[in-house]
């Protein structure tokens, strides 16, 4: 592709999607499926926890709330990949830059933090199923969601400020499909070396900690479901527990990856499949991972399905 001709002095310019690659039409058609079928995944799950009365208790509350997690975050970056592939542009604004980053880190930071609220979630439910409904009242859960959002906002706005303020230097190109914070620091003349070990901090305390309080719930979990006398109340626990933890599982480990690998150790192309992974692929397997695994969610659908 070559640079489109509303590019500006100051516009920072994409290398793209695996630019050594060559042609990679058939990589941006199957993205942009895949965009279409988590809309269509994500939204009709909110849609059948929203009409489905017996979907209208805590957890499927919170499921709900990471849908739309989910379709913020692919809507930040993968509509202006494909758009900008179509009409053969590389360009962005410095001001366009620094909304999709605020909008990026924002999600990413709340989703760590609403995962974490979530396994503590499936601990009341099952470790106290008795004051469940008291420990998760329809103010405890929309406290959770807000908190999530606001926390998330005010860590990407510093990180976001102090990214875009920096000077930039000659080259103007982002090795990287959209503004990824650590592509788009790369671009500064500044030695940024002491801002590079704040990121690891906030990355431990996003990702690690979230990463140990979650396991700590699912220890208890663990513990309390393997003391049940009910062979049913063991599997619909465990049921609802799997789903949240593969989610978890999904979500964290690339952040993880992230964290663990310095980026010197992987090339652009590994970090561009890492990216992609987290955008793409969880956002859309989420729905799919709560309507198969839960038999709410299948007979809300079917029964949506029957009145239709």
């Amino acid at each position: 592709m070559r640079r489109g001709n509303d590019t500006s002095a100051t516009d920072l310019i994409f290398l793209g999607l695996f630019p050594n690659m060559g042609n990679i039409s058939y990589f941006i058609y199957i993205i942009f499926l895949s965009y279409i079928l988590t809309l269509f995944g994500n939204t009709t799950l909110i849609l059948l926890i929203w009409v489905d009365s017996r979907l209208h208790i805590p957890m499927y509350f919170l499921i709900s709330q990471l849908s739309v997690m989910d379709l913020v975050l692919i809507s930040t970056t993968v509509p202006k990949m494909v758009t900008d592939f179509w009409v053969n542009r590389k360009n962005i604004s410095q001001v366009g830059c620094g909304i999709q980053m605020l909008f990026y880190i924002t999600v990413t930071g709340s989703e760590c933090i609403f995962l974490t609220l979530m396994s503590y979630d499936r601990y009341a439910a099952v470790c106290n199923p008795l004051r469940y409904s008291v420990i998760m009242n329809p103010r405890v859960c929309l406290q959770m969601a807000a908190l999530s959002w606001v926390v998330g906002f005010l860590h990407s706005l510093v990180h976001t400020v102090y990214v875009m303020h920096l000077p930039v230097c000659d080259s103007r190109e982002i090795q990287h499909f959209f503004c990824e914070l650590l592509a788009t620091l790369r671009l500064s003349c500044d030695d940024t070396t002491v801002y590079e070990m704040i990121l690891f901090v906030t990355g431990v305390v996003f990702i690690l900690i979230p990463f140990g309080l979650i396991l700590a719930s699912y220890s208890l979990i663990f513990l309390t479901v393997f003391r049940m006398k009910s062979q049913k109340g063991k599997k619909k626990a465990l049921a609802t527990c799997s789903s949240h933890l593969t989610v978890v599982s999904l979500y964290l480990g690339s952040g993880i990856f992230f964290l663990m690998v310095p980026p010197t150790m992987y090339s652009v192309e590994l970090s561009q499949i890492v990216s992609l992974f987290y955008n793409i692929l969880t956002p859309m397997l989420n729905p799919v991972i709560y309507s198969l695994r839960n038999k709410e969610v299948g007979g809300a659908l079917r029964k949506l399905q029957a009145v239709g």
